[in-house]
């Protein structure tokens, strides 16, 4: 998401601004699943009962900063690049968090309208700050959209309100009073009968024109159609919406959530051919996003945002709604409640009883400035899934593994499924059970507004479940991408890929260098049972020094990652492990030397992470292919002589422009550069 000029866009923290909140006396227990049902959810034991349990959870932390009606939302500011950045935009820091704890709270409430928290009757509370928000003597009033306007956060805060609005309106809309309502609806239409940005952010405005057109105000039907249609417009098939301009979970948690929802509670009734081509897009998910989760339903830290971590499995719930025969609805809630239990059961999840800006704990390489703490309960849009009746099958269907436990991911096999619209490539692994996935990236970054769309979060070759991206450092540390040293003599990722096309198991794209358009490769990526093999060719005219980096794995407790060397059927095999996973890298044409680097604060994991660096010099007129394998598998798990080095020949024609692989088993492969 963007901010508006006034919250002060910036990719430098102002480090003297601090809201000094006061943190909870008492800091929550680690969540604890009471009471596990083995029997519907063999695999988590999680039912509706827990997700209740897991929401209420979360909403306890936020209510834990909550001691009477008119405290604000508002919690402590985590160091590094977050907002707020000023006085200014403290008021929206509030908002935020006012109106996405509404995520977890709207379900409940429908559900135990007295529910209370911290001494505080939850209903009343909300109803409350509603008043607060439109009261110009309150600390948290918020100011309708001047006449010359643009798109700020506030637009999306009172989208995700109108959601709130729409799923409970006997609990948070009815009772309050007419002269509340009448203001409220001024200040949240002065922002839905406005510009926005064109891409998911459309879905705020058409949440609020609807929910108040639904509650008889007079709006902007011309805009909100206007809108509706541009949606439809991002769609590119599979599931997939273009977020303008990349692919990330935003297509999920924002395009295919809100369009559920909307056709679910407006469209259907008052756009049915609007409603019906959101369901006809919202249909290919279940054959397709699942695959992206790893088996025990772990989600990929991938794209920004990534601080809203299981809002991912939003659209797994939403198929209750409306069911679609052949949904397997006991695989949608493993890897739903899985990918949840990834975090809530994580021991740097919370802080001060509030989820952190990262993906396990705080991680300011993966935040992005328009973020502040609040802004994490983003990631309550999977609680919106209670939304969906409890006699759904997504509710009352057994737990199972899906595709992992049929012969589609048997053991010794790969499975790639390839989405043509979008050029993503999902791939499983099922000898590890990581799924990893490999997408768009080509935004230069240099003088960029938004730096963060070529950063880690989109320019790593692949993404995977098992190991979260690593954060480039100053001294060329690179996890699973190229570094070469550029005229400045910095170290500088590739950025600028553009995919060509897959074909016969090969993943192909063409990058360049942002700095210097002479510095170019032509890529190829084979996934395989245990890994992948690279066979890249440099294209470039220019010589320089080149490293590339298998995954990052991070220091687990105090156990020191392990390092080791064979030599296997004339190869050098590099090794190393965590205890958890080993990974391991086998360099087969161009490379010079492999490093073992070790790095400190890179690591969403853990402070202390390492990974295995090819590195060479890259020059005109030297042999062009750069092969290697880079694989895994778990700790303590035996390498057969052929999984290490499965590469028997690799031979290069450059009148064909083409690699022929050999494998040890016979196989064959040709790689072929157009």
């Amino acid at each position: 998401m963007l901010l508006s000029p006034s919250l002060g866009y910036s990719q430098t923290p102002a480090l003297t601004f601090n809201t000094n909140v006061a943190r909870p006396a008492t800091q929550l227990p680690p969540f604890k699943l009471e009471q596990p049902d083995k029997q519907l959810s063999p695999f988590t034991g999680m039912t509706r009962k827990h997700w209740q349990d897991a929401a209420q959870y979360l909403l306890s932390g936020a209510f834990s900063y909550i001691h009477k009606l008119d405290d604000p939302m508002q919690f402590p500011k985590q160091p590094g690049k977050s907002y707020p950045r000023n006085e200014g935009q403290v008021p929206t820091e509030k908002l935020e968090g006012l109106c996405r704890t509404l995520f977890m709270a709207a379900p409940l409430l429908k559900e135990n309208p007295g529910l209370t928290l911290n001494g505080i009757k939850v209903a009343d509370y909300y109803r409350h700050q509603l008043g607060r928000l439109v009261d110009p003597s309150s600390d948290t009033y918020i100011k309708p959209r001047a006449a010359n306007g643009g798109p700020s956060q506030n637009l999306v805060e009172f989208g995700g309100l109108s959601v709130a609005l729409f799923a409970a309106p006997e609990i948070l809309w009815d009772p309050l009073p007419e002269a509340t309502k009448k203001t409220l609806a001024a200040t949240m239409l002065s922002y839905g009968d406005g510009p926005t940005v064109p891409q998911n952010w459309r879905y705020f405005n058409i949440f609020i024109l609807s929910f108040f057109k639904s509650r008889g105000y007079q709006v902007n039907e011309k805009l909100m159609e206007e809108y509706l249609q541009k949606q439809l417009t991002h769609y590119r098939g599979e599931g997939w919406y273009h977020d303008g301009p990349a692919y990330d979970y935003y297509s999920m948690w924002a395009f295919e959530m809100y369009g559920r929802l909307w056709t679910e509670y407006y469209g259907r009734e008052h756009y049915p051919q609007v409603a019906q081509q959101l369901t006809t897009n919202f249909a290919p998910l279940k054959d397709n996003y699942p695959y992206m989760f790893g088996r025990d339903g772990s989600m990929i830290m991938w794209g920004r945002s990534i601080a809203y971590r299981f809002a991912a499995v939003v659209p797994f719930p939403l198929m209750g709604f409306q069911p679609e025969p052949g949904t397997n609805f006991g695989w949608m809630r493993r890897i739903a409640s899985g990918a949840m239990l990834q975090f809530l059961q994580s021991p740097d999840f919370l802080q001060d009883n509030i989820p952190t800006l990262g993906f396990y704990g705080p991680f300011d390489p993966a935040v992005q400035s328009y973020s502040c703490r609040g802004s994490v309960f983003w990631l309550a849009k999977a609680f919106l899934g209670l939304l969906v009746p409890a006699n759904s099958p997504f509710w009352t269907a057994t737990e199972n593994e899906g595709a992992w436990a049929t012969k589609e991911l048997a053991p010794g096999t790969v499975f790639n499924k390839y989405e043509p619209g979008s050029n993503i490539l999902i791939t499983d692994y099922p000898n590890s059970g990581a799924a990893e996935i490999r997408a768009w990236c080509h935004v230069p970054i240099i003088g960029a507004g938004e730096p963060f769309r070529g950063s880690e979060n989109y320019n790593r070759l692949s993404y995977n479940s098992a190991f979260p991206w690593q954060a480039d450092g100053p001294n060329g540390e690179v996890a699973m991408n190229y570094v070469f040293k550029n005229v400045k003599s910095e170290w500088e990722a590739l950025r600028l890929f553009t995919f060509k096309r897959f074909e016969d198991g090969v993943y192909y794209r063409d990058a360049q260098l942002e700095t210097d358009k002479n510095i170019r490769l032509s890529l190829a990526d084979v996934p395989l049972p245990n890994g992948i093999l690279r066979v890249d060719k440099y294209t470039g005219t220019v010589g320089t020094f080149v490293r590339l980096g298998h995954y990052a794995l991070p220091q687990l407790g105090n156990q020191p990652i392990k390092h080791e060397t064979r030599k296997v059927r004339g190869r050098q095999v590099h090794l190393i492990s965590n205890g958890a996973y080993q990974l391991a890298l086998v360099p087969l044409s161009g490379w010079e030397k492999v490093e073992t680097v070790a790095a400190q604060g890179l690591h969403p994991v853990s402070n202390n992470s390492t990974v295995l660096d090819a590195t060479a010099i890259v020059a005109d007129g030297k042999p062009p292919i750069y092969a290697t394998l880079m694989l895994w598998k778990k700790a303590g798990e035996k390498w057969t002589d052929n999984e290490l080095v499965l590469v028997k020949k690799l031979a290069y024609s450059a009148q064909n422009n083409n690699v022929q692989v050999d494998f040890a088993d016979g196989g064959k492969k040709t790689v072929q550069f157009n």
